[in-house]
C-alpha cells in the first residue's frame, strides 16, 4: 500500500530531510516517489532502505549525471526520483554501508554546489526587491518587501550551509 505525505523542507535542510526519510524507512515507509513538498512511500520491512539526497553538478539527464547514476546503480543504489538537480537515492540496508561522499573534500564540494545554487537567487531577490521598494506604487513596495524577505531567508540558509562547511574544514584540518 502507498502513502503520500506532504512536508516542507528548505534546500539547506537536505540533511534534516534525509534524516526524516530514514526515520520513515525505519518505520517501514520506503520512499518510492518524490515531488515538490510531496513524498510517496510504499510499506515494507522496517529499516529495509537507507536514503541519501544529493545536489548533482548537472541535471539528472546530463550525460555526466547519467554516468554517475549508473555507477551508483551498479553498486546497488536505486534512484527514487529527482527535483531539478536534487536526486533521491536509496539502498538496501543489509548491503554494505551507504555513503555518497567518500571523504571530507567531497562533502565540502557538495556544500559548495548548494551555496552556488543559492547565490543567483539572493542577488535576484534583493535586486528585484530593492527596485520595487524604490518604486512609488504601493503594490510594488509590497512585492519589494516580499522579495527582500525571501532574499533574507535564502541568506539564512546559505549561512547555515557555510557553518556546516566550516565545521567540515576544521575537521579536515584536524585529520591532516
Amino acid at each position: 500500500m502507498k502513502k503520500t505525505i506532504y512536508k516542507l523542507f528548505f534546500a539547506w535542510q537536505f540533511d534534516k530531510e534525509e534524516k526524516w526519510l530514514n526515520e520513515c524507512s525505519a518505520k517501514g515507509l520506503h520512499l518510492c516517489d518524490v515531488g515538490v513538498c510531496r513524498y510517496t512511500f510504499e510499506e515494507g520491512k522496517p529499516g529495509e532502505y537507507t536514503n541519501k539526497i544529493e545536489l548533482l553538478k548537472e541535471w539528472p539527464t546530463h550525460p555526466e549525471s547519467v554516468a554517475y547514476i549508473r555507477f551508483l546503480e551498479d553498486t546497488g543504489v536505486e534512484m527514487v526520483g529527482s527535483l531539478l538537480r536534487w536526486v533521491y537515492f536509496r539502498k538496501k540496508s543489509d548491503l554494505e554501508a551507504f555513503d555518497l561522499y567518500s571523504d571530507l573534500d567531497s562533502r565540502i564540494e557538495h556544500l559548495n554546489r548548494i551555496t552556488m545554487l543559492f547565490l543567483p537567487f539572493i542577488f535576484l531577490e534583493f535586486s528585484v526587491g530593492l527596485s520595487n521598494l524604490i518604486a512609488s506604487d504601493s503594490t510594488n513596495k509590497f512585492v519589494g518587501i516580499l522579495c527582500v524577505l525571501l532574499g533574507c531567508l535564502i541568506c539564512y540558509g546559505t549561512y547555515n550551509i557555510h557553518l556546516k562547511k566550516q565545521k567540515l574544514i576544521k575537521e579536515r584540518m584536524i585529520h591532516e
